[in-house]
């Protein structure tokens, strides 16, 4: 049985703009459980795609904040550099723009596309979601690996 596109998005898909900050993006990362989203410009068009691997290797090439084995709690003999060097880093993270950490190559599939093919993109492409657009390229939805997998598992 064929599907097409439109049959396994997540629609609405959640978006970010591409002047959001990549601390607003981190709290919609964390509040909706995702990894990664369509950016959309004024017009809503899609314009790139921001995950949580952009964000970790923005932290890791700034050296801003170490996102692995982080915790709450601070020690007393913590170096004050380190802690000054991490509100450094808060603030980076606050004040970066997306279209500025985004990726720009984004593949993107309209809604009658065949389930077939979207699989093959995602494959080719070695990408992990592909955003569904409409003809104007607005996003209509957003399918993961996982909802590929879903689906072929109703079949």
């Amino acid at each position: 049985m064929e599907f097409k596109a439109k049959d396994v998005m997540n629609s609405p898909a959640i978006t970010v703009h591409e002047d959001d900050s990549l601390k607003d993006v981190i709290n919609l990362f964390a509040e909706y459980d995702i990894s990664g989203a369509p950016v959309v410009n004024d017009n809503l068009k899609l314009v790139g795609i921001i995950t949580e691997r952009d964000i970790i290797n923005f932290s890791n090439k700034t050296h801003v904040v170490s996102l692995i084995n982080t915790s709450a709690w601070v020690s007393p003999h913590t170096d004050i550099n380190e802690l000054t060097k991490c509100r450094k880093g808060f603030e980076l993270i606050s004040s970066t723009k997306v279209k500025n950490q985004m990726s720009k190559k984004v593949y993107s599939v309209k809604e009658d596309t065949p389930g077939a093919q979207v699989a093959a993109i995602m494959k080719r492409r070695s990408v992990e979601r592909i955003p569904v657009v409409d003809e104007n390229d607005q996003v209509r939805g957003i399918i993961t690996r996982t909802d590929l997998v879903n689906k072929i598992a109703e079949l």
